[in-house]
């Protein structure tokens, strides 16, 4: 039996929904969009002060909804913005929930200035505690 893929991703600003649907038509992945159970304002600088706390304080926010049953997937799309070259608290907590065993997970990001890189060594290590296989992008 074949198994699917899934992209997950966290945007506020839209760059990162972008990101995640143009990469859903080259790989035919479901896609699922992170919310936080508060939502983020929409003033940037109150968005900032938020995602620093949460950063200093490793605070993890809760998820909204939800997630997709992980047993039909074996790949697992991880789309975020790059905060302060790593990603946001949400993704903390997106694996701190589910059972990544088995699964392939390759993250993506976006930024303004940061590259990638700036946060693989955090995402490798989030990926790997929750069980799953790390694997760098192919796009």
């Amino acid at each position: 039996m074949s198994k699917k893929s899934l992209i997950i991703y966290f945007s506020l600003s839209g760059k990162t929904q972008q990101a995640a649907m143009q990469l859903q038509q080259k790989t035919a992945a479901d896609l699922y969009q992170l919310q936080p159970v508060e939502p983020y304002s929409t003033n940037y600088d109150d968005i900032v002060t938020r995602g620093e706390k949460e950063k200093d304080q490793e605070i993890m926010p809760a998820i909204s909804g939800e997630l997709p049953d992980f047993t039909q997937y074996d790949r697992i799309y991880v789309g975020y913005p790059n905060w302060w070259d790593r990603p946001p608290m949400i993704i903390h907590t997106l694996f701190a929930q589910p059972d990544f065993t088995g699964k392939q997970v390759i993250p993506f990001a976006t930024s303004a200035s940061s590259p990638l890189s700036a946060t693989m060594a955090e995402m490798k290590k989030l990926i790997e505690s929750a069980g799953g296989s790390f694997v760098e992008n192919e796009y």
